[in-house]
């Protein structure tokens, strides 16, 4: 079959289970476009054929046998380059770790290995996560799909970009402040973001302990569904994970949604939104209302200090977390110093990219004698109050509805120099991290240039089903399925 790499998840466990495939075959045709296109899309770091063509051998033995197989047995994945991975090479986009090659694997990766899903490399980022459009990869920035002279969103970029490229089948990201669901409506896929505590974070390079999540990105709803089902459950080493059962999250994908009730936040529709974002989310919403949810306004009155919050939280937890990057257990060291000060000084000035430096000493100073009370402190009480807005929401709706992001995707480098510009286009998904709430940005239009948009969903701690149920009501009716880019 010539056009493998063209089918969706669900579509090809089909098709290897009734070998009218193999693995082996499907991961060849993926290798083989990834030598064709990645040159100019940038999605990989590392592309690992041996050890795919491997799995997917072990895939094809499982089916053989006629074992009670996976629904990712035998599925070329990527993974983001920031989840550890056994005897390959996990860099985080940075120098620091550029030949940094883990003793164990991450949980999530773990559980994909074990369900026989086959990975084919690891995916660019920005470094250490931190960052917004995959511009501050110390490696190369990687490039939207639907048009090479724009970003492709972050900090998952070359996640999103690999699925969309069609240079995977699904791919695992991780989400800080918007970083799954973000690229996610710039190239056109499906991101979801868990609950924090849904997915194990064992593995997981930190950014922000309590606001990262590793979460699925793949081209529709069902493939998410399937992805997230395969990474979930409780994890006694992590000590974050949630002891709760994982639902069937396929069984939610049902149409129609009568009885449910959709929350419009006033506070995400503002001036400054795109007008073609508007129009494109507002006829998401319309979709809903067709397919029997009932829609309401709503108020989250703190959302206008959930960036600056955001901004004193994120690079503090960054600060204490990269403090290790040191040049003596692991990573980087720098060649020459007269002592163990200079050999610190040295070889974090050498390893870290601009951004990352920029949030380490900004995370530095709030956590400072003196100053500590007054940044994070205050930052953790607003974030208790933004919380509290979702409560208070969530017992007058289900799902809340919003744009994915402010715009559609910009042009490589038009930001920059902007740092501020580039730190708001995070403004409507920041808060459900801070929240620690699921979300998912699921594709609802198309920009006048081309590019895609995505419609954000938000909903209660591990309500994750309700999400998948309003995004595959959006997918039935919107038309936009199927629909990739051509490279």
């Amino acid at each position: 079959m010539s056009n493998m790499i063209d089918f969706s998840i669900h579509q090809l466990r089909e098709l290897l289970s009734r070998r009218e495939i193999s693995s082996v075959e499907l991961t060849r045709q993926y290798l083989d476009r990834i030598n064709e296109v990645d040159g100019r899309v940038g999605a990989y770091i590392t592309v690992t054929p041996d050890h795919a063509l491997d799995m997917a051998e072990a895939a094809d033995r499982r089916i053989g046998r006629g074992e009670d197989i996976h629904p990712l047995t035998g599925i070329p994945v990527a993974v983001k380059d920031v989840l550890c991975t056994r005897g390959i090479r996990t860099t985080c986009a940075s120098r620091m770790l550029e030949n940094f090659v883990p003793p164990y694997s991450a949980t999530v990766v773990s559980r994909l290995e074990t369900q026989g899903a086959v990975m084919l490399g690891k995916v660019n980022m920005d470094e250490f996560a931190m960052g917004s459009s995959t511009e501050n990869s110390a490696f190369h920035p990687t490039r939207n799909p639907w048009n090479l002279e724009y970003i492709p969103g972050g900090s998952s970029g070359g996640s999103a970009a690999a699925v969309a490229a069609r240079l995977c089948a699904g791919s695992i990201g991780s989400d800080t402040g918007g970083s799954i669901r973000q690229p996610g409506s710039h190239c056109g896929v499906v991101g979801m973001k868990p609950t924090y505590g849904r997915v194990s974070r064992y593995g997981l390079v930190a950014f922000a302990s309590s606001l990262d999540q590793v979460g699925p990105l793949a081209r529709n709803v069902t493939d998410c569904a399937i992805l997230l089902q395969a990474i979930s459950g409780y994890d006694p080493a992590d000590s974050t994970s949630a002891p709760r059962e994982v639902p069937d999250y396929t069984g939610a994908l049902r149409p129609g949604l009568n009885g449910m009730v959709v929350g419009l936040p006033r506070e995400y529709f503002i001036s400054g939104l795109d007008p073609e974002v508007e129009d494109a989310v507002r006829r998401g919403v319309s979709i809903l209302e067709s397919q029997g949810a009932e829609v309401v306004e709503i108020s989250l009155p703190h959302t206008e200090y959930a960036v600056a919050a955001y901004y004193i939280v994120a690079p503090a937890e960054a600060s204490s977390n990269l403090s290790r990057y040191d040049g003596v257990k692991y990573g980087l060291r720098a060649p020459e110093y007269n002592n163990l000060l200079e050999m610190y000084k040295k070889t974090r000035s050498m390893g870290f990219g601009p951004e990352v430096k920029t949030r380490i000493m900004l995370g530095t100073y709030s956590l400072s004698s003196g100053y500590y009370d007054a940044y994070y402190k205050k930052a953790s009480q607003v974030r208790t109050l933004i919380t509290e807005d979702f409560r208070d929401a969530f017992r007058k709706c289900d799902v809340i509805a919003a744009p994915t992001a402010p715009s559609p995707a910009f042009r490589l480098g038009e930001k920059s120099n902007d740092p501020l510009q580039l730190y708001l286009s995070d403004i409507f998904t920041i808060p459900v991290n801070l929240a620690g709430l699921p979300g998912m940005s699921v594709p609802v239009g198309m920009s006048s240039d081309g590019l895609p948009i995505g419609l954000q969903l938000m909903s209660g701690h591990f309500q994750e089903e309700k999400l998948l149920a309003a995004a595959y009501n959006i997918e039935l009716e919107a038309g936009l399925e199927g629909q990739l880019p051509d490279l």
